[in-house]
């Protein structure tokens, strides 16, 4: 009896002590390492996050890396980490009853209890870590930084971009839009963009229109009311002359805007093309939409009027099968935001808002002739127009250059600005590049269609009556108002009635006049010299 007495304790004392601890499955290689590269990962995002909050500024590329490169880093720690336990758990099963079958969850077990409480901490705290960061890493890859700073590509687009109306809308709100399904595609469309600029495959300049663009009436209409009633606008249009003393001129219009809605108001003008009553569709022969060689009109009632190009070269099967594009607002306002100035507008800009002094001799001349030239790279240009401009008052007017040295340091730095802001060589982009189709001084514009040479098979002709869209109110040259004659503008130089020539077919953008004609400097003879009246003759 004393024997079995004294065997109970001991064989409660043996049930009493706890089993054996066996090693961590995170004793392995794979698991160490996962491990020191996850804790390296987030200690940099703390650190990163921390200089975000202290230092004010909007680093494209900080939020790329506190967001999503060491986020991506972090969980690629954490899976070598879980895959490491698993092989190493794998390893102790070849070893009989090394592990069991399955991990024991045991919370009697303090020990167990413990591990759980600090295994379920740790993952609450990387689903939050986890939540928050995707939650800023979509919000940063829907900023204005992320698309045009975060890629070298998109340096022309940013720049002008930031001097445009749309300044302060977000690029997203354009080109993407609300809801999912555009949100993927653009971020899909942004992992073959990626690739390209990585291998330097991309557009020099980058291509536009963008032929998959979101429809205006998901975009644009939630900012611009399309129902809406605009009625007639005042517009002065201010140019200067290329003569010595900079000549101004100014031009007053009314520019008929008109409505698309009959609930609104009138159904005219020029907002009679937002097809809330019309449907009007085109065929383009080339990428950027410049050369429309067929028109349909359907009104409400479902009449069909359709237009071809009197130089057209399609067949009418060709147009059949041609690609059809329904009118949209871009393709009028195609640079609603991105505006390329073209030389002769950016220079009266400046005139105009007395950035540049007019009261320096021939400065529009030979400010647009400097910003005209071809350059290889920025720095060329920028020095370029330093040394011309100064070296032309230092040789042609020392009184000038030596009384009035102060204007002219910032007419250098004008100009400079003016390049360095629409125009940019290493991607090969300027105004030329990506003509404006509102107007059309300085690209075909409105005429592409209102040519008066796209007719109907009936003989209906798409009108070129310049008062459908505007009227002249008066022109005002050398100090002297004239009133417009029947709403229309009289040109400076005697070229006839207005309509029976385009505005774009002389002028380029680049110099006040570009003849159609291969004349030479256009320097060297008067407008006068052939144009007599309204005869437009072909000689000098």
């Amino acid at each position: 009896m004393s024997e079995e007495r004294q065997a109970a304790p001991v064989e409660a004392e043996e049930k009493q002590q706890p089993p054996p601890k066996s090693p961590s499955l995170l004793r392995n290689y794979l698991s160490l390492a996962g491990g020191a590269v996850a804790a390296a990962s987030l200690t940099s995002i703390v650190m990163l996050f921390l200089i975000e909050l202290t230092s004010g500024s909007d680093n494209p590329y900080l939020g790329i890396l506190t967001y999503i490169i060491l986020p991506g880093f972090m969980l690629f720690g954490v899976v070598l980490v879980l895959l490491g336990m698993w092989r190493e758990r794998r390893r102790r099963r070849r070893t009989p009853d090394a592990v069991p079958t399955f991990p024991v969850l045991d919370l009697n077990d303090p020990r167990r209890r413990r591990n759980f409480i600090g295994l379920a901490g740790v993952v609450f705290v990387f689903i939050f870590m986890s939540a928050f960061g995707s939650y800023r890493a979509y919000e940063h890859t829907e900023s204005v930084q992320f698309c045009g700073e975060s890629c070298h590509v998109m340096k022309p687009e940013l720049t002008a971009f930031r001097v445009a109306p749309h300044a302060n809308v977000r690029c997203v709100d354009c080109h993407v839009g609300p809801g999912p399904e555009w949100y993927v595609r653009s971020k899909l469309s942004g992992v073959r963009q990626l690739y390209h600029v990585t291998f330097g495959t991309y557009s020099r300049p980058i291509k536009s229109p963008v032929h998959n663009m979101r429809a205006a009436t998901e975009t644009c209409a939630h900012c611009h009311w399309p129902d809406k009633f605009h009625g007639d606008e005042m517009k002065e249009f201010k140019h200067f002359g290329y003569d010595e003393a900079n000549s101004p001129r100014e031009t007053r219009m009314l520019v008929h805007v008109g409505g698309g809605s009959p609930e609104s108001g009138p159904v005219s003008g020029i907002h009679w093309h937002m097809n809330l009553a019309n449907e009007i569709t085109f065929v383009s022969t080339d990428e950027q939409r410049q050369d429309i060689a067929w028109v349909s009109w359907k009104d409400r009632a479902g009449n069909v009027v359709e237009y071809t190009a009197r130089d057209s070269k399609l067949t009418p099967e060709q147009i059949a099968a041609a690609p059809k594009r329904r009118m949209d607002c871009i393709d009028c306002h195609n640079r609603p935001t991105h505006i390329y100035q073209p030389p002769d507008r950016s220079v009266d800009d400046s005139l105009a808002a007395g950035k540049l002094d007019a009261s320096l001799p021939f400065i529009k001349r030979e400010s647009v002739a400097l910003l005209s030239k071809s350059y290889a790279t920025t720095d060329e240009a920028v020095h370029s127009i330093a040394n011309g401009l100064e070296a032309f008052y230092r040789d042609n007017y020392p009184d000038v250059y030596s009384g009035k040295s102060d204007a002219i340091r910032g007419a250098v730095s004008e100009v400079q600005r003016i390049f360095q802001t629409y125009t940019f060589p290493e991607m090969k982009t300027d105004w030329q590049t990506h003509p404006n189709n509102i107007g059309h001084f300085y690209a075909q514009g409105c005429f592409r269609c209102h040519d008066g040479d796209h007719v109907s098979n009936t003989g209906l002709t798409i009108s070129k009556d310049c008062r459908i869209c505007h009227t002249t109110l008066d022109q005002t040259e050398g100090g002297v108002r004239t009133q417009a004659a029947n709403g229309l503008f009289r040109h400076p130089v005697a070229l006839g009635t207005q309509g029976e020539f385009q505005c774009a077919a002389c002028h380029k953008g680049n110099r006040g006049f570009e003849h159609p004609l291969n004349l030479g400097d256009i320097s060297q003879f008067q407008c006068t010299d052939c144009h007599a009246g309204k005869v437009w003759t072909t000689s000098r």
